[in-house]
């Protein structure tokens, strides 16, 4: 056998053999070649398949005429690679294998492929080439994974069919024999090139081909699928390749170059050629693509690693379980109707969608916080329940509050964000979503388009929580501070509006609606006053003052524009700009303490429920407990009066003041799995049988049922004789669900003495991430502390907690300066 003839390689315009240069002219080819790219019709897939075709005309009569004067028999001309798919753009170059029986001459074989390689040269055309028997292909594609999906096009041309057909066979049956080693490989050979290449669908001149979201990676997918392990998502997946081929094809005829790269300069001419508005409307059309091709390379890959993973356990069940069959995966729950299996958060068997509009929300905000993708299964039966029950307006407490603790699961929301943005969940819930989608931004200072700059910024807010005192309005107003740049003129003024309208749909309340409208309206005026007025001028400070209305607004506005600036890119935040903002913060801050400050909520008045089960506990001597289902007009229907709709679940506890109720209550409120969204303590003397705690706590299931209100009160009782060893049970719970570790990295706790909050008492206030008995310890460190706790105030705001502890001292009066830090210290090391 002879020799393969390998990567023959010649420049274009080099001198070939003497009979190639002319002859390969002849029959009109470049004429043919030369009329069909200047003709407007066809165009797009229809062009690039008559290219193809006109080209696999030409080289079949090459081949043929060159074969038989030589008398070569036993050789077949393959195209092979995007050529071989039958896609030509108008600057591609040719993938051309020369494949042959092994029987000819070696000298005859290389003039042959000169008379075909030549010709290509003399057009200008680029080349990848090689000649070799099917063994040598075969040997080739094992040993180089580029040329081994390079064949899985092959596609054949002209000569020895069998030849073709014969290589094709063996080609695709040792991709799919060692596909559980090679697609580790591929999948490296991605994410090594979306390294260097950058997110196609961020970038402002990006490589078509090559960038993450291009058509190199809508290639792997087919190499995926050809594999038969796993298959990417279809939906509009080859619509997004069409039209990434359709922007390649524009670019080659604009620029008269083979090039892949989207510059500036030449978007306009592109968007001209494509017969579209503006460069803007190509990127943007650029930027879908590119996202649909990169979350069906995520949710593939993410396939692929779970196949992978179970066939390599297999064998080892096999021989563990010694012929039984191996069950399903194990469930963790995570949230109600949301659990994880085969590291996804998927539905529970017992959800029901169509019944429950704000699961979606719940599910990602789960996947969030665990650090786990959404299985894509999970988010389309949402979807489909979501279209025919879409959740109420305005939002209940439940989504609102899931929709909060989605944002405040730091880098981990993206991933989820952009799956349910993927299938269309979030144009639903959030339907001005839809003019920001995709949104380039031609500044070069920022990384994103608009809709992740968003994203990106309640990213950034949420490491800024424990600095603020509404996290909730934080998050919210970072993703939507830029939602006006989807309107004509000053996006911030347009943003108010909308914000002012999302807000309201939320379920804010007039005032939380008022600040996050605020918010938007003015998220640049610290950074632009800051840097381009001077401080000093007492006129600055004051229009400052003006604009923000009070310290509880500044505060969110000084968050909101180190997030916002920190998400923009590295060029729009320094140690410089952040200490001018700071420096404007603290002038503004001083000019607004002269005003009344916010309404800091205190001792409220009971109503004539807690008032009566106050009586009976001071009567009994022991605890009463009432559960209760809390309701609120659902949305009117044309000519009905609305209805009530359950949004929580209220539990009032009336106990005989005692040392440690508030650790034992929330104690045992924790093993039930019952998460606190806000709670009240007040102190109470109703009919002067001794002070009665009263606790009004608004709780959810975090899964299952909820329970008994009696057996509340047994354990309650437990807990407080102390024959309920709570702090052991708790940490009994924290070992066992150890292996469901949440990966989120979460701000560290922060507890401050609110100075002149209270004339009466001294304020502890906590900023902590929610969690297991979280207020267990923060009571039982407040009692260890030797200070009694007048009132609290718990507010669970998302994944946020943020509690406002009154406290005294021994003789009912408030606490030393140095006293409160130490107190504020004890709860601060406990919650470490």
């Amino acid at each position: 056998m002879t020799e393969s003839v390998e990567e023959t390689a010649g420049p274009a315009g080099a001198p070939g053999p003497a009979s190639a240069s002319g002859p390969a002219l002849e029959g009109g080819y470049p004429a043919a070649r030369l009329r069909l790219l200047q003709d407007e019709e066809p165009s797009g897939p229809d062009r690039r398949a008559a290219l193809a075709r006109l080209t696999d005309d030409w080289l079949a009569g090459l081949l043929k005429r060159h074969a038989s004067a030589a008398g070569l028999s036993g050789t077949a001309l393959v195209a092979v690679g995007g050529y071989g798919r039958g896609e030509l753009s108008p600057r591609s170059d040719l993938d051309l294998l020369l494949l042959h029986d092994g029987r000819a001459d070696a000298g005859a074989l290389a003039a042959l492929a000169d008379h075909l390689w030549y010709p290509v040269w003399d057009l200008g055309l680029d080349l990848d080439h090689s000649v070799r028997t099917p063994p040598q292909a075969r040997k080739a594609a094992r040993e180089d994974l580029k040329v081994q999906l390079g064949l899985l096009d092959a596609r054949h041309l002209a000569g020895d069919p069998e030849l073709t057909a014969t290589l094709r066979t063996t080609v695709y049956a040792d991709w799919r024999e060692t596909a559980p080693k090679r697609l580790p490989e591929l999948h490296d050979m991605c994410q090594e090139r979306a390294e260097r290449q950058g997110e196609l669908q961020y970038l402002l001149e990006p490589d078509l081909k090559e960038a993450r979201g291009g058509l190199r990676d809508a290639t792997a997918l087919r190499a995926v699928a050809a594999s038969w392990l796993a298959d990417a998502p279809r939906g509009g997946l080859e619509a997004a390749r069409t039209r990434l081929l359709d922007t390649r094809d524009a670019l080659h005829l604009t620029t008269g170059r083979a090039t892949d790269r989207l510059s500036l300069q030449e978007q306009d001419q592109v968007a001209e050629a494509l017969g579209m508005l503006d460069a803007d409307a190509l990127l943007r059309q650029t930027y879908e693509s590119a996202r649909t091709i990169s979350y069906a390379a995520d949710v593939t890959w993410r396939e692929v690693g779970r196949v992978l993973r179970a066939r390599s356990v297999k064998p080892m069940l096999r021989g563990l379980l010694n012929g039984r069959t191996a069950g399903r995966g194990e469930r963790s729950p995570l949230a109600e109707g949301v659990v994880e299996l085969d590291g996804e958060a998927v539905l529970a068997r017992t959800a029901r969608p169509e019944r429950d509009p704000a699961l979606v929300l719940r599910a990602a905000a789960a996947a969030a916080q665990a650090g786990l993708p959404l299985a894509t299964h999970a988010i389309r039966r949402c979807a489909t329940a979501y279209a025919t029950r879409p959740l109420p307006v305005p939002w209940p407490a439940e989504a609102r509050e899931q929709l909060v603790t989605l944002l405040g699961a730091g880098a981990h929301t993206v991933p989820v964000w952009e799956a349910l943005e993927a299938e269309g969940i979030i144009t639903r819930l959030l339907p001005d979503w839809e003019r920001v989608r995709c949104r380039p931004q031609r500044n070069p200072v920022h990384t994103w388009t608009v809709d992740r700059h968003l994203v990106e910024t309640a990213v950034r807010a949420s490491a800024l929580t424990r600095r603020v005192h509404r996290p909730d309005l934080l998050l919210v107003a970072a993703l939507l501070h830029d939602i006006g740049k989807g309107w004509p003129g000053d996006h911030s003024t347009a943003g108010e509006t909308i914000a002012r309208d999302v807000a309201g749909k939320l379920g804010f309340d007039a005032r939380d609606t008022t600040v996050i409208a605020t918010l938007v309206r003015h998220h640049l005026l610290l950074i632009e006053t800051a840097t381009r007025r001077d401080l000093d001028d007492p006129a600055t400070v004051g229009a400052v003052a003006d604009a923000v209305g009070g310290t509880g607004t500044l505060e969110l506005l000084h968050a909101l524009t180190e997030a916002d600036a920190l998400a923009t890119g590295p060029a729009a935040w320094s140690t410089w700009r952040g200490g001018l903002v700071a420096d404007l913060v603290k002038r503004v801050a001083a000019r607004l303490a002269g005003e009344p400050e916010e309404d800091v909520r205190g001792a409220d008045e009971p109503t004539a429920e807690q008032e009566r089960l106050a009586i009976e506990a001071g009567r009994t001597g022991g605890p009463v407990l009432a559960l209760r289902a809390r309701t609120e007009p659902a949305t009117e229907d044309a000519g009905e009066a609305p209805a009530q709709e359950p949004v929580g679940v209220e539990l009032l506890i009336a106990v005989p003041d005692q040392p440690g109720v508030l650790p034992a209550a929330a104690g045992v409120l924790a093993l039930h799995r019952l998460t606190v969204r806000a709670a009240d303590l007040l102190l109470l003397d109703p009919i002067g049988d001794g002070p009665v705690l009263l606790l009004s706590w608004r709780v959810a299931a975090e899964y299952g049922s909820l329970p008994d209100a009696d057996r509340l009160r047994v354990d309650l009782v437990r807990a407080l004789d102390g024959s309920l060893d709570i702090p052991a049970r708790l940490a009994e719970r924290e070992r066992a669900y150890a292996r469901r570790s949440r990966v989120v990295l979460a701000p560290p706790p922060r507890v401050t003495v609110a100075g002149g909050s209270s004339r009466t008492a001294t304020v502890i206030e906590v900023r902590a991430q929610d969690a297991h008995g979280l207020l267990h310890r923060i009571g039982r460190a407040l009692e260890t502390a030797g200070v009694a706790v007048r009132s609290a105030h718990i507010s669970t705001l998302g994944a946020n907690a943020v509690d406002a502890f009154y406290v005294t001292g021994t003789d009912g009066a408030p606490l030393a300066d140095g006293a409160a830090q130490g107190v504020a210290a004890a709860v601060q090391a406990a919650l470490q």
